[in-house]
């Protein structure tokens, strides 16, 4: 089932439309997939950006958000074979998405400020902080809403910096200048003169643009000619690791903040649209980052005045940092796909503080009797154990959630060269409602895809007959009966070419566990 994503750039709308359903289309492609995005306005730095992303990109010929768009939007979506079509940007009115609903096709709306007059999309998302219910009172009962930052769309670049920590230096010398990607008023260039003044011993400074910038040459000259460290990037593929370079960051209040938040990166903000007012207001209440206000209203002094408070206070960038992180978890593109796609679950790589509950989870006394060894787990066993599953560079140890981010059970797996060895566990509450094999059809496919495995075994006790069920109808084949840990046992595989049915599976409901 292909994914068609309708949305716009240009140096006066900026590219944070297009940016965000990229991070979606990314997490999509995950299940290999294929995306198409359809745009109306040419844009051949984000192009090439999605192309390289392995993402089509085609163009229509029509007034963006007009009812030829629609129509040839709906054209193309069946071309494709789609069943969802994204739209991301504030011309796809009420108008437009009737005509989506009305061709039979499922429609996710991304939103900010509830711009329409009314809603008719099976989804309207709302990644930001201040997303509230009555923004989008005028809508369909059966239109649902993802509203907040839980869903916020952080790019594949980003998903590898789970967990990592910041540290807060005393003085921040490093600082990162980010304000979107067309930034068409030019506000760069005041915060590089600003910056230019302040008096920061072994100061340096990244400044990045985006590919829609039509200021770069003025700015490359500036830079040239600065007495201070600072270097101009543009339409930059790391961005994750500038962020985890800098010690704080001048930024605009668009979905760049979401990055910013994720990574814990001090901020200070300016408001460059309208849409990005109470963005900036809110997060400015609740300690992620500084509101400096409208960029017409920000004189360069106040800048730097502003930018040197914040260098040299870093209790207030050690809780700015904490607030932060407390906003985006990096999980928003896996809850919006848990819509998309119709599951029931999602995995995620376990963590510190899910080893308690595992613990708990072992030691529940039915999982124990099914188990090699009956006996308890003592806690700091258990604590040693899952410390080193964690480091362990041969273990994939995953848990999984449902629609509500309750956990509910986990996987791992135990690699050798080309083969696993799985081991699943479901809580209690879940058992015989079908996560079983969900869980098991879903994790076996990651590995697949993520890495050089090709079997994966699993070892049943004879009498576990539900567990076998679940892993049979995850397409493991039996092998026969074999001794396993001194106890006989029975022994499945799963080759890599029998989860191809793991797309159409995901979709589908079980009573089996």
């Amino acid at each position: 089932m292909s994914l068609l994503i309708r949305s716009d750039a240009s140096s006066k709308i900026g590219t944070g439309h297009v940016v965000r359903c990229m991070a979606l289309a990314q997490a999509w492609l995950e299940v290999d997939v294929p995306v198409t995005f359809l745009m109306a306005i040419k844009a051949p730095a984000l192009e090439s950006r999605l192309q390289a992303e392995g993402i089509k990109v085609d163009y229509l010929l029509v007034s963006p958000g007009s009812q030829e768009d629609a129509e040839q939007t709906v054209i193309k979506a069946k071309a494709l074979g789609s069943l969802w079509v994204v739209v991301d940007g504030y011309q796809f009115g009420v108008d437009y998405q009737r005509t989506i609903k009305i061709a039979g096709l499922k429609l996710l709306l991304l939103d900010d400020y509830g711009h329409a007059k009314h809603y008719c999309a099976d989804l309207v998302l709302n990644q930001n902080v201040c997303a509230q219910e009555k923004l989008y009172a005028n809508r369909e009962s059966s239109t649902q809403l993802l509203l907040g930052t839980s869903y916020a769309l952080l790019r594949k670049e980003f998903w590898l910096w789970q967990g990592w920590q910041r540290k807060i230096p005393t003085v921040a010398r490093k600082i990162l200048v980010t304000l979107g990607g067309a930034d068409p008023d030019n506000i760069t260039f005041k915060v590089i003169e600003a910056l230019k003044k302040l008096k920061v011993n072994n100061l340096e400074v990244i400044v990045v643009v985006g590919g829609s910038n039509p200021h770069y040459e003025q700015l490359q000259k500036v830079v040239e000619a600065s007495e201070i460290a600072i270097t101009l990037h543009r339409n930059v593929a790391h961005m994750s690791e500038l962020m985890a370079w800098a010690d704080l960051a001048v930024t605009a209040g668009g979905s760049t903040c979401w990055e910013l938040a994720f990574m814990g990166l001090p901020s200070l903000m300016i408001i460059l649209a309208e849409n990005q007012c109470a963005i900036a207001e809110k997060l400015d209440t609740v300690g992620a980052a500084i509101n400096l206000g409208w960029h017409n209203n920000i004189s360069t002094n106040t800048l730097r005045q502003q930018t040197y408070r914040l260098v040299n206070t870093p209790n207030l960038r050690q809780a700015m940092t904490e607030s932060s992180r407390q906003l985006v978890d990096g999980e928003g593109s896996q809850r919006v796909l848990m819509h998309l796609q119709n599951q029931r679950l999602r995995l995620r790589t376990v963590n510190e503080d899910d080893c308690k509950l595992i613990w708990q989870w072992a030691n529940d006394p039915d999982v124990r009797a099914r188990s090699f060894s009956s006996q308890p787990i003592p806690w700091d066993e258990h604590v040693q154990w899952f410390n080193a599953k964690q480091k362990a560079l041969d273990c994939r140890f995953y848990l999984a959630l449902d629609l509500h981010d309750s956990p509910l059970g986990v996987i791992r797996f135990d690699l050798h060269q080309d083969n696993a060895t799985v081991s699943v566990t479901i809580d209690s509450k879940f058992r015989a409602q079908g996560y079983g094999n969900q869980l098991i059809n879903l994790a076996t496919a990651k590995l697949f895809r993520t890495s050089n495995i090709t079997y994966i075994y699993a070892y049943i006790q004879p009498d576990n007959q539900a567990s076998l069920r679940a892993f049979q109808k995850a397409d493991f084949r039996k092998l026969g009966t074999v001794t396993h840990k001194g106890l006989p046992t029975i022994k499945l595989l799963k080759e890599q070419h029998r989860c191809n049915s793991i797309k159409n599976d995901l979709a589908m409901p079980s009573n089996q566990s």
